[in-house]
């Protein structure tokens, strides 16, 4: 939660929050009272304090202060341990990451990390294994959603524990589509088309669905191919510019062609006119949810149609929490273990972000269940991530700039996505 959700956000305004821990009642909200600290020492071997560890987080938009409700609550909760929480900018946070992983320097204990750069960071020997970790705190992986616990689970370690997952999801303004004679949020391609057009009044300057051409594509175009039948990668090589994936490039355009859509919108354009009260239905992910709140907008919220014409499916991001392969502190692994418990069970602030949690009790909550955001889990069963394939993000980035070639007409779609796939395999040496 992008993935760049996460890398996703374009807030590039730099946080650092340091939280502070406050007395509790002699334990912590898990009933395991010092855990991790039996000895009377923290990390730096003095009496009585308690262990600290510093905990990294790309939430630096209007997320990011969900969670570091979740840390206060945490911190005041026991008397073992403090985490000292910082926010990293999204747009830099894998370049300070980067730098912070191979000096040592200023190295978080425990990071959110997006699923897709995982297979990445096991890679280059960064990252530790979370097995034992979540042994040590009752952490299990049945407790989780299958498809991030399947995704981050390499060579049978596991590396990464769910925070949420975040698929695309639809949006769409309830008056708008009540004004239109739209009585319920579309679920199909037909649905859709019939929507939008009814929609649009451009007399009044209101579209039905704004084409973005840039950011959230990332979400909206892996979520169209694997919809239509098609793929990102075949198991060997890049496959984004298959007849699947050109069609769902075309119907795109085609709506800027039939005036449903302004044409060459520019980076949030389709969200600037949604918070204006002039655009339909957007695309986008769960983290829209509070800004949306803010603006005092009568929306919906559902999960994304089915587009394509071979199945259902929606592209999806996770945010995970993962450890350094450098962390070697028992106290200090044990404070992180005892963390990642209570928010096993304690992360309803995040969900208020608008983000569907990944920890099974949650969702089956009943206070996950009362937010209309809970609709998002819907589409877990049928959630994909990105090609669980090394330094996918490098590989994939010409996708981006060609599509947005396309949609702005300045390519026609099967160019523009072979010139993407011939940069992508530059990029892999073939």
């Amino acid at each position: 939660m992008k993935k760049r959700l996460a890398t996703w956000v374009s807030l590039l305004t730099i946080f650092a929050m340091v939280t502070a821990g406050c007395s509790g009642n002699g334990g912590n909200a898990n009933g395991n009272a010092n855990s991790g600290a039996d000895s009377g020492t923290d990390g730096g071997g003095k009496k009585g304090e308690k262990t600290e560890f510093l905990f990294w987080t790309p939430f630096s938009g209007a997320d990011g202060p969900f969670m570091k409700e979740i840390v206060d609550k945490y911190n005041s909760s026991q008397d073992s341990y403090k985490i000292d929480f910082v926010i990293q900018p999204n747009g830099e946070y894998y370049k300070q990451l980067d730098v912070a992983l191979s000096t040592g320097k200023d190295r978080p204990d425990l990071m959110i990390m997006h699923l897709d750069q995982i297979p990445t960071y096991v890679n280059k020997g960064q990252l530790q294994p979370m097995d034992n970790l979540a042994s040590a705190a009752g952490i299990n992986k049945a407790d989780y959603v299958e498809a991030a616990i399947n995704y981050a689970t390499i060579e049978d370690k596991w590396y990464g524990i769910p925070l949420d997952i975040h698929p695309l999801v639809m949006y769409y303004n309830k008056d708008l589509l009540e004004a239109a004679g739209v009585t319920s949020p579309p679920t199909n391609r037909e649905e859709f088309d019939a929507a939008v057009e009814k929609a649009t009044n451009k007399d009044k300057g209101i579209y039905g669905y704004v084409v973005p051409t840039l950011w959230p594509q990332q979400f909206i175009f892996p979520t169209l191919v694997w919809q239509n039948g098609g793929d990102l990668w075949n198991g060997t090589d890049v496959a984004y510019n298959s007849p699947e994936a050109i069609e769902m490039i075309e119907w795109m355009r085609g709506m800027v062609d039939k005036g449903v859509s302004p044409g060459n919108v520019q980076q949030d354009g389709e969200n600037t006119l949604f918070l204006q009260g002039k655009n339909a239905i957007q695309f986008n992910g769960p983290w829209m949810k509070s800004q949306f709140d803010e603006a005092g907008l009568n929306y919906g919220v559902a999960p994304m149609p089915q587009l394509g014409k071979a199945k259902q499916a929606v592209f999806g991001g996770s945010h995970n929490f993962a450890i350094p392969k450098d962390v070697t502190d028992e106290n200090i692994i044990a404070g992180i273990g005892d963390f990642l418990k209570y928010v096993s069970s304690n992360s309803l602030e995040w969900a208020e972000s608008g983000q569907a949690l990944a920890s099974k009790p949650m969702l089956e909550s009943e206070e996950f269940k009362a937010l209309p955001q809970s609709a998002i889990a819907e589409s877990f069963p049928y959630v994909q991530f990105a090609p669980n394939v090394l330094n996918w993000p490098t590989i994939s980035e010409p996708i981006w700039g060609e599509l947005n070639n396309a949609l702005l007409g300045k390519k026609d779609a099967k160019q523009a996505m072979d010139d993407a796939a011939a940069k992508s395999k530059q990029a892999i040496g073939k």
